[in-house]
Protein backbone atom coordinates (compact mmCIF):
# COMPACT_ATOMS: atom_id res chain seq x y z
CA UNK A 1 0.00 0.00 0.00
CA UNK A 2 1.30 3.74 -0.55
CA UNK A 3 2.13 5.40 3.16
CA UNK A 4 0.41 8.56 4.28
CA UNK A 5 0.90 10.32 7.07
CA UNK A 6 -2.32 11.02 9.41
CA UNK A 7 -3.27 13.65 11.35
CA UNK A 8 -6.12 14.92 13.70
CA UNK A 9 -6.58 18.63 14.45
CA UNK A 10 -9.16 19.88 17.07
CA UNK A 11 -9.57 22.60 15.24
CA UNK A 12 -11.00 23.70 12.10
CA UNK A 13 -8.42 26.26 11.27
CA UNK A 14 -5.68 23.41 11.63
CA UNK A 15 -7.29 20.82 9.14
CA UNK A 16 -7.71 24.18 6.77
CA UNK A 17 -4.26 24.73 6.59
CA UNK A 18 -2.98 21.27 6.69
CA UNK A 19 -5.19 20.67 3.50
CA UNK A 20 -4.38 24.11 1.99
CA UNK A 21 -0.52 24.11 2.35
CA UNK A 22 -0.31 20.43 0.74
CA UNK A 23 -1.47 19.83 -2.45
CA UNK A 24 -1.28 15.82 -1.62
CA UNK A 25 -3.39 15.84 1.54
CA UNK A 26 -6.90 15.41 1.89
CA UNK A 27 -9.92 15.53 4.71
CA UNK A 28 -11.26 12.08 5.67
CA UNK A 29 -14.26 11.71 8.03
CA UNK A 30 -16.62 8.78 7.43
CA UNK A 31 -14.22 7.37 4.87
CA UNK A 32 -16.95 5.06 3.33
CA UNK A 33 -16.05 6.11 -0.27
CA UNK A 34 -12.11 7.80 0.40
CA UNK A 35 -10.89 4.55 1.46
CA UNK A 36 -11.96 2.27 -1.33
CA UNK A 37 -10.64 4.78 -4.06
CA UNK A 38 -7.25 4.69 -2.30
CA UNK A 39 -7.45 0.64 -1.95
CA UNK A 40 -7.69 0.54 -5.84
CA UNK A 41 -4.84 2.93 -6.32
CA UNK A 42 -7.63 5.49 -7.89
CA UNK A 43 -6.61 8.30 -5.00
CA UNK A 44 -3.35 8.35 -3.31
CA UNK A 45 -2.64 10.96 -0.54
CA UNK A 46 0.39 11.25 1.41
CA UNK A 47 -1.78 13.51 4.37
CA UNK A 48 -4.96 12.16 5.73
CA UNK A 49 -6.12 14.60 7.55
CA UNK A 50 -9.44 13.59 9.78
CA UNK A 51 -11.56 15.99 10.83
CA UNK A 52 -14.23 13.82 13.12
CA UNK A 53 -12.79 15.83 16.23
CA UNK A 54 -14.18 18.95 14.40
CA UNK A 55 -17.41 20.17 16.45
CA UNK A 56 -19.76 19.15 13.23
CA UNK A 57 -22.27 17.09 13.73
CA UNK A 58 -25.42 19.28 14.88
CA UNK A 59 -29.05 19.31 13.12
CA UNK A 60 -30.45 22.52 14.88
CA UNK A 61 -33.15 25.02 13.83
CA UNK A 62 -31.06 28.12 12.16
CA UNK A 63 -32.96 30.86 9.92
CA UNK A 64 -36.41 29.49 9.55
CA UNK A 65 -35.09 26.49 8.46
CA UNK A 66 -32.27 23.73 9.32
CA UNK A 67 -28.76 23.88 9.91
CA UNK A 68 -27.18 20.14 9.69
CA UNK A 69 -23.31 19.47 10.14
CA UNK A 70 -21.17 18.22 7.84
CA UNK A 71 -20.25 15.71 10.08
CA UNK A 72 -23.63 14.66 11.00
CA UNK A 73 -24.03 10.93 9.74
CA UNK A 74 -26.86 9.70 7.15
CA UNK A 75 -28.05 7.44 9.63
CA UNK A 76 -28.44 10.26 12.17
CA UNK A 77 -29.83 12.83 9.86
CA UNK A 78 -32.70 10.08 8.76
CA UNK A 79 -33.51 9.41 11.91
CA UNK A 80 -33.85 12.86 13.38
CA UNK A 81 -37.61 14.30 14.33
CA UNK A 82 -36.50 17.54 13.04
CA UNK A 83 -35.84 16.12 9.61
CA UNK A 84 -38.66 14.19 9.47
CA UNK A 85 -41.21 16.56 10.34
CA UNK A 86 -39.65 19.29 8.66
CA UNK A 87 -37.86 17.82 5.45
CA UNK A 88 -39.31 14.44 5.20
CA UNK A 89 -37.89 14.62 1.43
CA UNK A 90 -34.37 14.49 2.67
CA UNK A 91 -35.10 11.55 4.94
CA UNK A 92 -36.70 9.19 2.05
CA UNK A 93 -33.38 9.70 0.21
CA UNK A 94 -30.75 9.28 2.47
CA UNK A 95 -32.66 5.89 3.67
CA UNK A 96 -32.30 4.98 -0.51
CA UNK A 97 -28.69 5.24 -0.08
CA UNK A 98 -26.41 2.20 0.40
CA UNK A 99 -27.09 -0.01 3.30
CA UNK A 100 -27.60 1.06 7.20
CA UNK A 101 -23.63 -0.20 7.88
CA UNK A 102 -22.71 2.55 5.50
CA UNK A 103 -25.02 4.87 6.74
CA UNK A 104 -23.80 4.46 10.27
CA UNK A 105 -20.61 5.64 8.96
CA UNK A 106 -20.94 8.19 5.91
CA UNK A 107 -21.29 12.00 6.40
CA UNK A 108 -23.39 14.65 5.02
CA UNK A 109 -20.20 16.17 3.77
CA UNK A 110 -18.45 13.14 2.85
CA UNK A 111 -22.45 12.16 0.65
CA UNK A 112 -22.09 15.02 -1.56
CA UNK A 113 -18.24 14.58 -2.60
CA UNK A 114 -18.47 10.97 -3.42
CA UNK A 115 -17.21 10.29 -6.33
CA UNK A 116 -18.70 8.67 -9.13
CA UNK A 117 -19.10 5.09 -9.87
CA UNK A 118 -18.43 4.45 -13.63
CA UNK A 119 -16.29 1.47 -13.81
CA UNK A 120 -14.42 3.16 -16.52
CA UNK A 121 -13.15 5.63 -13.66
CA UNK A 122 -12.59 2.31 -11.21
CA UNK A 123 -10.67 0.59 -13.98
CA UNK A 124 -6.71 1.95 -13.30
CA UNK A 125 -6.54 -0.08 -17.00
CA UNK A 126 -9.22 2.21 -18.47
CA UNK A 127 -8.69 5.43 -20.54
CA UNK A 128 -10.39 7.90 -18.10
CA UNK A 129 -10.77 11.71 -18.29
CA UNK A 130 -12.01 12.03 -14.73
CA UNK A 131 -9.69 9.93 -13.36
CA UNK A 132 -6.47 10.99 -15.46
CA UNK A 133 -7.51 13.85 -17.87
CA UNK A 134 -6.41 13.84 -21.03
CA UNK A 135 -6.53 10.13 -22.06
CA UNK A 136 -9.96 10.34 -22.98
CA UNK A 137 -13.63 8.41 -21.94
CA UNK A 138 -13.52 4.74 -22.12
CA UNK A 139 -17.63 5.10 -21.39
CA UNK A 140 -18.12 6.91 -24.71
CA UNK A 141 -17.73 4.19 -27.19
CA UNK A 142 -17.96 1.71 -24.57
CA UNK A 143 -20.43 0.24 -22.14
CA UNK A 144 -22.65 2.91 -20.96
CA UNK A 145 -25.95 1.42 -19.37
CA UNK A 146 -25.05 3.33 -16.40
CA UNK A 147 -24.34 6.84 -17.80
CA UNK A 148 -25.41 10.39 -18.02
CA UNK A 149 -28.37 11.43 -20.51
CA UNK A 150 -28.18 15.11 -19.78
CA UNK A 151 -25.32 17.32 -18.97
CA UNK A 152 -22.42 15.40 -20.26
CA UNK A 153 -19.56 16.53 -22.50
CA UNK A 154 -17.36 14.34 -24.82
CA UNK A 155 -14.67 14.29 -21.93
CA UNK A 156 -17.22 12.66 -19.87
CA UNK A 157 -20.40 11.20 -19.22
CA UNK A 158 -20.41 9.90 -16.12
CA UNK A 159 -23.34 10.45 -13.24
CA UNK A 160 -23.39 11.51 -9.57
CA UNK A 161 -24.02 8.79 -7.14
CA UNK A 162 -25.51 10.36 -4.46
CA UNK A 163 -29.36 10.14 -3.21
CA UNK A 164 -28.98 12.65 -0.84
CA UNK A 165 -27.68 15.28 -2.85
CA UNK A 166 -30.68 14.90 -5.23
CA UNK A 167 -33.43 15.91 -2.60
CA UNK A 168 -30.35 18.80 -1.22
CA UNK A 169 -31.04 20.29 -4.45
CA UNK A 170 -34.84 19.77 -5.18
CA UNK A 171 -35.08 21.56 -1.37
CA UNK A 172 -32.68 24.62 -2.19
CA UNK A 173 -30.37 24.10 0.03
CA UNK A 174 -27.23 26.23 0.92
CA UNK A 175 -23.63 24.90 1.69
CA UNK A 176 -21.72 26.55 4.43
CA UNK A 177 -17.50 26.15 3.39
CA UNK A 178 -14.93 27.18 5.56
CA UNK A 179 -11.64 28.21 3.94
CA UNK A 180 -7.95 30.08 3.35
CA UNK A 181 -10.03 33.15 1.92
CA UNK A 182 -12.96 32.61 4.63
CA UNK A 183 -16.19 31.51 5.21
CA UNK A 184 -18.89 31.48 1.98
CA UNK A 185 -21.83 30.35 0.70
CA UNK A 186 -22.85 28.13 -2.13
CA UNK A 187 -26.69 27.48 -3.65
CA UNK A 188 -26.48 23.60 -3.42
CA UNK A 189 -27.61 24.05 -7.39
CA UNK A 190 -24.35 25.51 -8.02
CA UNK A 191 -22.07 23.07 -5.76
CA UNK A 192 -21.59 20.25 -8.13
CA UNK A 193 -20.22 21.18 -11.77
CA UNK A 194 -20.99 19.57 -15.30
CA UNK A 195 -17.95 17.68 -16.90
CA UNK A 196 -17.24 20.21 -19.67
CA UNK A 197 -13.29 20.27 -20.51
CA UNK A 198 -12.21 19.50 -16.58
CA UNK A 199 -14.29 16.13 -15.56
CA UNK A 200 -12.00 15.85 -13.16
CA UNK A 201 -13.57 19.08 -10.84
CA UNK A 202 -16.74 17.34 -9.44
CA UNK A 203 -17.60 20.61 -7.93
CA UNK A 204 -16.63 24.09 -6.64
CA UNK A 205 -15.14 24.28 -3.54
CA UNK A 206 -11.16 25.45 -3.52
CA UNK A 207 -8.12 24.01 -2.55
CA UNK A 208 -8.61 23.90 1.68
CA UNK A 209 -11.99 24.19 1.20
CA UNK A 210 -14.18 23.02 4.10
CA UNK A 211 -17.64 21.98 4.00
CA UNK A 212 -19.28 22.76 7.52
CA UNK A 213 -23.08 22.83 7.64
CA UNK A 214 -25.86 22.52 5.15
CA UNK A 215 -28.67 24.73 5.65
CA UNK A 216 -32.14 23.54 4.34
CA UNK A 217 -34.78 26.26 4.44
CA UNK A 218 -38.31 25.83 5.61
CA UNK A 219 -41.08 25.09 3.12
CA UNK A 220 -44.49 23.28 2.05
CA UNK A 221 -43.13 20.47 1.62
CA UNK A 222 -44.13 18.35 4.76
CA UNK A 223 -46.53 15.80 3.11
CA UNK A 224 -46.69 15.04 -0.37
CA UNK A 225 -43.21 13.92 -0.96
CA UNK A 226 -41.67 10.92 -2.50
CA UNK A 227 -38.21 9.52 -3.55
CA UNK A 228 -38.50 7.05 -6.23
CA UNK A 229 -35.13 5.28 -6.68
CA UNK A 230 -34.79 2.61 -9.86
CA UNK A 231 -32.29 0.14 -9.01
CA UNK A 232 -30.76 -3.35 -9.83
CA UNK A 233 -31.40 -4.69 -6.91
CA UNK A 234 -33.54 -3.60 -3.84
CA UNK A 235 -30.54 -2.45 -1.51
CA UNK A 236 -27.08 -1.35 -1.12
CA UNK A 237 -27.37 -0.33 -5.11
CA UNK A 238 -26.55 2.87 -6.99
CA UNK A 239 -29.78 4.24 -8.93
CA UNK A 240 -29.70 3.82 -12.33
CA UNK A 241 -32.39 6.80 -11.93
CA UNK A 242 -33.79 8.47 -9.18
CA UNK A 243 -36.66 11.30 -8.63
CA UNK A 244 -37.00 13.29 -5.89
CA UNK A 245 -40.44 15.16 -5.99
CA UNK A 246 -42.57 17.64 -3.60
CA UNK A 247 -45.72 19.39 -4.06
CA UNK A 248 -47.70 21.70 -2.26
CA UNK A 249 -51.54 20.78 -2.73
CA UNK A 250 -54.43 22.79 -2.36
CA UNK A 251 -57.92 21.39 -3.31
CA UNK A 252 -56.12 19.13 -5.74
CA UNK A 253 -54.27 22.18 -7.46
CA UNK A 254 -50.46 22.48 -7.20
CA UNK A 255 -49.02 25.51 -5.41
CA UNK A 256 -46.00 24.64 -5.31
CA UNK A 257 -43.32 21.86 -6.50
CA UNK A 258 -40.19 20.48 -6.56
CA UNK A 259 -38.69 18.22 -8.92
CA UNK A 260 -35.02 16.29 -9.46
CA UNK A 261 -32.89 13.83 -10.76
CA UNK A 262 -30.16 11.77 -10.24
CA UNK A 263 -28.04 9.46 -11.93
CA UNK A 264 -28.87 11.11 -15.46
CA UNK A 265 -26.45 14.01 -14.89
CA UNK A 266 -22.64 14.85 -13.75
CA UNK A 267 -24.38 16.52 -11.26
CA UNK A 268 -27.95 16.23 -9.37
CA UNK A 269 -30.52 17.82 -11.92
CA UNK A 270 -32.88 19.66 -10.71
CA UNK A 271 -36.19 20.54 -12.95
CA UNK A 272 -36.96 23.66 -12.77
CA UNK A 273 -38.79 24.00 -15.95
CA UNK A 274 -40.86 21.10 -15.35
CA UNK A 275 -41.64 22.38 -11.51
CA UNK A 276 -43.06 25.33 -13.21
CA UNK A 277 -45.38 23.76 -15.80
CA UNK A 278 -47.00 21.71 -12.45
CA UNK A 279 -48.32 25.22 -10.89
CA UNK A 280 -51.81 26.00 -11.15
CA UNK A 281 -52.72 22.25 -12.67
CA UNK A 282 -54.45 20.01 -11.12
CA UNK A 283 -52.80 16.91 -9.51
CA UNK A 284 -53.66 14.38 -11.86
CA UNK A 285 -51.57 11.73 -14.12
CA UNK A 286 -51.97 13.79 -17.48
CA UNK A 287 -50.35 16.88 -15.64
CA UNK A 288 -47.66 15.03 -14.62
CA UNK A 289 -47.58 13.23 -18.12
CA UNK A 290 -47.44 16.88 -19.38
CA UNK A 291 -44.21 17.67 -16.36
CA UNK A 292 -42.45 14.88 -17.70
CA UNK A 293 -42.54 15.24 -21.23
CA UNK A 294 -41.29 19.14 -20.16
CA UNK A 295 -38.02 17.59 -18.14
CA UNK A 296 -36.80 15.17 -21.14
CA UNK A 297 -36.20 18.04 -23.34
CA UNK A 298 -32.80 18.10 -24.34
CA UNK A 299 -32.21 14.49 -23.13
CA UNK A 300 -29.80 12.10 -25.29
CA UNK A 301 -28.83 8.67 -24.59
CA UNK A 302 -25.83 6.53 -25.75
CA UNK A 303 -25.98 3.38 -27.33
CA UNK A 304 -26.19 1.39 -23.99
CA UNK A 305 -28.65 3.93 -21.94
CA UNK A 306 -31.44 4.81 -24.11
CA UNK A 307 -33.31 2.56 -21.86
CA UNK A 308 -33.50 6.28 -19.92
CA UNK A 309 -35.45 8.10 -22.07
CA UNK A 310 -38.46 5.95 -21.59
CA UNK A 311 -37.37 5.06 -18.00
CA UNK A 312 -37.00 8.31 -16.70
CA UNK A 313 -40.57 9.91 -17.81
CA UNK A 314 -42.09 7.04 -16.27
CA UNK A 315 -40.30 7.53 -13.03
CA UNK A 316 -41.01 11.21 -13.03
CA UNK A 317 -44.66 10.51 -13.35
CA UNK A 318 -44.82 7.58 -10.53
CA UNK A 319 -42.89 9.95 -8.38
CA UNK A 320 -45.41 12.49 -8.78
CA UNK A 321 -48.28 10.25 -8.26
CA UNK A 322 -47.14 8.84 -5.11
CA UNK A 323 -46.37 12.37 -3.34
CA UNK A 324 -49.69 13.69 -4.26
CA UNK A 325 -51.32 10.72 -2.82
CA UNK A 326 -49.00 10.45 0.47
Amino acid sequence: MNQFQYVRPSKAQAAIEAVAKDANATFIAGGTNLVDLMKRGIATPQKLVDINRLPLTKIERENNGLRIGALALNSAVADDKQVREKQPLLALALNAGASAQLRNMATVGGNMLQRTRCAYFYDLTMPCNKREPGTGCGALEGINRMHAIFGFSDKCIAVHPSDMSVALVALDATVLVTGPKGERRIPFADFHRLPGDTPEKDTNLERGELITAVDVPDGPFTKHVHYQKVRERASYAFALLSVAAALDIENNTIKAARLAMGGVAHKPWRLTAAEQSLVGKPATEETFRQAAAVAMQGAKAFKHNAYKLKLAPNTIIQALKTAAAA
